[in-house]
C-alpha cells in the first residue's frame, strides 16, 4: 500500500503543534506581533548610531527602560539594582494582541518599586483609533493616581506589516491618533503619552503640531536627540538605545524623582 505524504504544510503545522506553538495563518494581521516592540521599526528603518555614556544622567535625567514579550520574564530585582527608575511595558497591539509576559513585566516592576507604565503598539490599518484605546485599557493600559502608574503611552512608528504609514494619508493619520488620544483621556482624565519619532511624524502626519498637551516620548538612538517633532518644545522621555545595562530599550526621563512621581500622579 503506497503511503500518502502529507504537505509541507500540514508538517509544519503539526511540527508547531508539538512545540507548543500555533501556526500563524497566511492572513493573520498579527504575525510577528510579538517581536514588534516600541522602537523595533525605527531602529530598522533609522538605524543606531552611538548611544550617550548611561553616567550622562545625574539629578535631572532619571535612567528607565522599556520591555515587551520579546524580552520574556524579567528579572525585576536586577533591573532596580541596576539603577532603573521607571519602565513601559508593551500591553497590546491593534485590536488583537496581548503581550503574554505582561503580567510578570507589569505587577513584577511594580513590586520592586519601579513607577511603571503600559504601552499600545499602534496598528491603524486594521481599525480606529478609538477601538484600540478600548482595547488598551482592557487590558493592561489604565491608569490611576497611586504615584506608581504612569499614563498609558502610544506607540506610533513605521510599519512592520506593509506601508510606511499604514495606509493613511496624513489628515487620517492625525484623525487616527487623535481618536485614540480623546478616548483614553475621556476614560482616565490623563492625555496618553506619544511615542515616535521626527523623522516618522513628518512623514506620516505632515509634521502636525497639535499634540503638545500629550508627554512626548521621542526615539533617538545616538548622543543627541536632534529636532523635536512639532508641536513639542521639549520631550518627556528619551529613548536613546536599544539595548544597555537594563533589560529591553534604554531611556532617560528628563527631570527629577520629583517630576517623574509628578508625570505619574497627573
Amino acid at each position: 500500500m503506497k503511503r500518502r505524504l502529507l504537505p509541507f504544510a500540514a508538517v509544519l503545522a503539526s511540527v508547531l503543534l508539538v512545540a507548543g506553538q500555533a501556526p500563524a495563518k497566511a492572513d493573520d494581521p498579527y504575525a510577528g506581533a510579538a517581536d514588534h516592540y516600541a522602537g523595533s521599526q525605527i531602529a530598522a528603518v533609522e538605524g543606531v548610531g552611538e548611544a550617550p555614556d548611561v553616567l550622562y544622567g545625574g539629578d535631572d535625567q532619571q535612567l528607565g527602560h522599556d520591555v515587551s514579550g520579546h524580552q520574556g520574564p524579567v528579572d525585576w530585582p536586577g533591573a532596580a539594582g541596576s539603577g532603573a527608575k521607571f519602565v513601559y511595558v508593551k500591553a497590546t497591539e491593534g485590536t488583537g494582541f496581548r503581550n503574554p509576559q505582561f503580567a510578570q513585566q507589569y505587577n513584577g516592576s511594580y513590586q520592586v518599586g519601579l513607577i511603571r507604565g503600559a504601552y499600545h503598539f499602534a496598528r491603524p490599518d486594521v481599525s480606529d483609533g478609538a477601538s484600540q484605546a478600548r482595547y488598551f485599557l482592557a487590558h493592561g493600559g489604565g491608569w490611576s493616581p497611586d504615584g506608581k502608574t504612569l499614563p498609558g503611552a502610544l506607540d506610533v512608528e513605521y510599519n512592520p506589516y506593509g506601508e510606511t504609514c499604514y495606509g493613511k494619508d496624513a489628515a487620517g493619520m492625525v484623525a487616527w491618533i487623535r481618536a485614540f488620544s480623546d478616548t483614553y483621556r475621556a476614560a482616565t482624565g490623563r492625555f496618553p503619552t506619544i511615542y515616535t519619532s521626527t523623522n516618522w511624524w513628518k512623514r506620516c502626519t505632515a509634521n502636525n503640531g497639535g499634540f503638545g498637551a500629550n508627554p512626548l516620548w521621542i526615539a533617538r538612538y545616538n548622543t543627541f536627540i536632534g529636532e523635536l517633532p512639532s508641536g513639542w518644545g521639549v520631550h518627556t522621555i528619551w529613548q536613546f538605545a536599544d539595548r544597555g545595562t537594563l533589560p529591553g530599550d534604554q531611556n532617560w526621563f528628563s527631570g527629577s524623582t520629583d517630576r517623574l512621581l509628578g508625570l505619574a500622579l497627573g
